[in-house]
């Protein structure tokens, strides 16, 4: 059987549906998939065994010129990628109306979530086969719940297998030196730990014999690796890279530290010991997933806000570094200071238990 999935953004979510993708191949025998995916993230799908074709789609880069995109031709080549085989199924992962146009471009049977539990009702239209997943379930869980209705399998939610091997992205050159990644890009301003927590972190992680790797992918996130790094001879800011180059350095890393971003679900389908730090965002929704994965969520009124800027209007909370006070930005940060975050990663790479290790290693 050969089957046409459509997840074409975010990083995140593209990560999400890996689990889903082994399940079936496991349960299946003789099912392929091909994959449509925004262009940023063709290397992801290429590390999964069970994917043949990949079927670039350029959304975001086309609607900043839509007529230049019609005029060049870039999206009749795409259509007549997309239509070459003649799929058994059409599964959109995604649940947008972009996502659900492409699954009708497509040539094979659609399916879908049903408009109770689709991200935007209209895109149900789309589809030939609906299903019903729970809202409240993770988004990984979701997911492998749609898939194992859609091929009439159970899932055994005591396993989690992204796929991927973390093997293949061992450096037999690295140096002996162990390191941590410290994820930090974000584009919300309500995901962005304050910058003197992350210093703080940086000294306390150094002090202990450990380097640290900063990544970042514009020139924003550049700026704000290079005032983390200052005075730190023991922190490397890389040079930018693709995301395999990205999951070399994180696969050989001995642990990480992430806010609410796209990579720190690439450490969770690495297994690594992860501490995720939430604010605005609601982990047991869309927090990291897998074992080793440590959720720090805020404990302030208005947490999760789910909103791009901070909307906290309560008493300002302060903290020191180097011996002068700041306001916390966004507060429910204060939760969670440097000090709790690096004790909880040490316990984590000592073996550990973290949030979802009960569902994954009952007692």
């Amino acid at each position: 059987m050969r089957v046409l999935i459509v997840k074409v953004s975010s990083l995140g979510d593209v990560i999400h549906i890996l689990p889903a993708i082994t399940d079936a191949y496991h349960a299946k025998r003789g099912l392929r998939f091909d994959w449509v995916v925004e262009e940023a993230f063709t290397e992801i799908p290429r590390w999964h065994p069970a994917i043949d074709k990949v079927i670039p789609v350029a959304f975001r880069r086309w609607r900043k010129n839509l007529f230049k995109t019609w005029r060049s031709g870039e999206f009749a080549a795409f259509k007549h990628n997309l239509q070459e085989h003649h799929y058994d199924l059409v599964i959109d992962a995604q649940g947008l109306i972009k996502s659900g146009i492409i699954s009708r471009i497509a040539r094979g049977l659609t399916v879908g979530l049903n408009t109770t539990t689709i991200r935007e009702r209209s895109a149900a239209l789309f589809y030939n086969v609906k299903y019903t997943v729970p809202w409240q379930q993770h988004a990984v869980e979701r997911l492998r719940d749609l898939f194992s209705r859609t091929f009439n399998y159970g899932v055994d939610y005591k396993n989690c297998d992204y796929g991927l091997s973390r093997g293949r992205f061992r450096d037999p050159e690295a140096s002996e030196t162990p390191y941590l990644v410290l994820l930090h890009g974000t584009t919300w301003e309500s995901k962005q730990w304050p910058m003197q927590y992350w210093k703080r972190l940086i000294r306390l992680v150094t002090h202990d014999g450990y380097r640290v790797k900063l990544l970042w992918g514009d020139e924003g996130e550049l700026a704000r690796a290079k005032e983390m790094a200052e005075n730190s001879p023991q922190v490397d800011v890389l040079d930018r890279m693709g995301l395999t180059g990205i999951a070399q350095v994180m696969a050989n890393s001995a642990g990480v530290v992430t806010v609410d971003t796209g990579l720190g679900h690439l450490a969770a389908a690495f297994s690594l010991p992860t501490v995720a730090v939430y604010g605005a965002s609601n982990a047991e929704l869309t927090g990291t997933y897998g074992r080793h994965q440590l959720h720090l969520p805020a404990y302030t009124a208005c947490s999760p806000c789910l909103k791009k800027s901070c909307i906290y209007q309560g008493e300002a909370l302060i903290d020191s570094f180097d011996g002068q006070d700041f306001v916390v930005k966004p507060p429910c940060y204060r939760d969670h200071p440097p000090e709790v975050v690096w004790e909880k990663l040490q316990e984590l790479m000592r073996g550990g238990r973290g949030t979802l290790d009960a569902l994954f290693y009952p007692e």
